[in-house]
């Protein structure tokens, strides 16, 4: 990039669902400052607080969430999710308000917006992130047909749409990110997001990882069920809590397991290659971290949550993780089932990556463009 150019100012803003959204972003951070993009978070405490811990240099700006609630119970998910739709409409019109005055405040030439669907905006190109083309519902494929055009009547009001998966089916996501019907703009495919590379073991892979994430209730609630089964069975274990600001509740004594609330991704990255097995949840960041590196894994999906089931199913007959209910969940049995994994191949290089946000940079360009144009091919 020439020095006397200004830099592209580039604001990028993840889903508040968990901490997946945000940990994918961190890739794609790392790529627009290495072209030379000046970027601007936003999100709420927690996702900032992440964001700065792994970029310093970068401003963040409070952006309140989407704040959904979960049930402690499986059944209840979907009304209770059915009944917070107004709220959820409520923020996706103000976040779109809010992006007004911020692109004309900060002289933003260009958005990423995670799954946030209030993101887009008339004259700058802005880039909608999702491996959810076609979204997994309980009520069968009618509903996820129609759920699926009401995602695209949101996905095409952005410029771009970018896929994390593999191009060829069925990638890490099968019908979720390669349904037969594909969004009415320029797509790309990512290849795997993810803050995690490729480690030799450090040491002799013995140690069980157990990494919890995802909503309260059920992150406790599961928290709950692993500590004490860990306490039974006396295993040599390392439980990260998923709290990135600390707190949750005062754990039982585990004395063969270490414990952190929260870990850099360097040090993840590190635990997970050392690692003779990972107990996460099915939340598709995870996987991808964990398909980064080739991990061994176990899988419980966050109940409820229909999504997390489906991509764990689909691992399981691969043969790529081994998969139970938070219900139904038995480590000793799991981890007996889990020898018989094959290591998954770690994937390439990240070009597309690259050559994804190199064209998205050529988008913005140094003065606002119409997203009409790049819609058109026009830019």
């Amino acid at each position: 990039m020439n020095p006397t150019q200004q830099k592209k100012q580039v604001l990028v803003a993840p889903l508040d669902w968990g901490l997946g959204h945000t940990t994918r972003c961190i890739p794609i951070i790392y790529e627009l400052i290495k072209q030379g993009a000046e970027v601007i978070a936003a999100g709420n405490e927690v996702q900032c607080g992440l964001l700065q811990k792994e970029f310093p240099q970068i401003r963040c700006l409070h952006l309140e969430g989407y704040n959904v609630r979960y049930t402690a119970k499986r059944s209840g998910f979907l009304f209770n999710l059915l009944k917070q739709v107004p709220s959820i409409w409520k923020t996706i019109r103000y976040e779109h308000r809010w992006l007004q005055s911020v692109v004309r405040k900060y002289n933003i030439h260009g958005v990423i917006s995670d799954n946030r669907f209030g993101l887009y905006h008339t004259n700058v190109p802005t880039v909608f992130i999702t491996h959810q083309l076609r979204v997994k519902n309980p009520l069968g494929r009618g509903m996820e047909t129609v759920s699926q055009w009401i995602n695209y009547r949101w996905i095409e009001k952005f410029s771009r749409c970018w896929i994390p998966d593999y191009p060829a089916a069925p990638g890490l996501a099968g019908d979720l990110s390669h349904p037969a019907l594909m969004p009415a703009i320029p797509f790309e495919y990512l290849g795997l997001l993810s803050r995690m590379q490729p480690q030799k073991a450090e040491v002799s892979k013995e140690t069980i990882l157990v990494v919890l994430s995802g909503p309260e209730p059920q992150r406790s609630l599961f928290e709950q069920t692993v500590c004490n089964q860990l306490q039974s069975l006396k295993i040599a274990s390392i439980l990260v809590r998923g709290l990135p600001n600390g707190g949750g509740s005062r754990l039982p004594e585990l004395p063969f397991t270490q414990v952190y609330d929260h870990l850099p991704a360097a040090a993840l990255n590190r635990l997970i290659c050392n690692a003779a097995y990972v107990v996460c949840r099915s939340g598709y960041s995870s996987i991808m971290d964990l398909q980064a590196v080739g991990a061994r894994c176990i899988l419980v999906p966050t109940p409820g949550q229909t999504e997390q089931e489906y991509l764990a199913q689909l691992l399981d007959r691969q043969h790529l993780a081994v998969t139970s209910s938070q219900e139904d969940f038995q480590l000793e049995a799991l981890l007996e089932k889990a020898q018989k994994l094959r290591y998954a191949e770690p994937p390439g290089n990240r070009a597309d990556l690259e050559q994804a946000v190199e064209r998205f940079l050529n988008d913005c360009g140094g003065t606002i463009h119409s997203r009409k144009m790049i819609q058109d091919g026009r830019l």
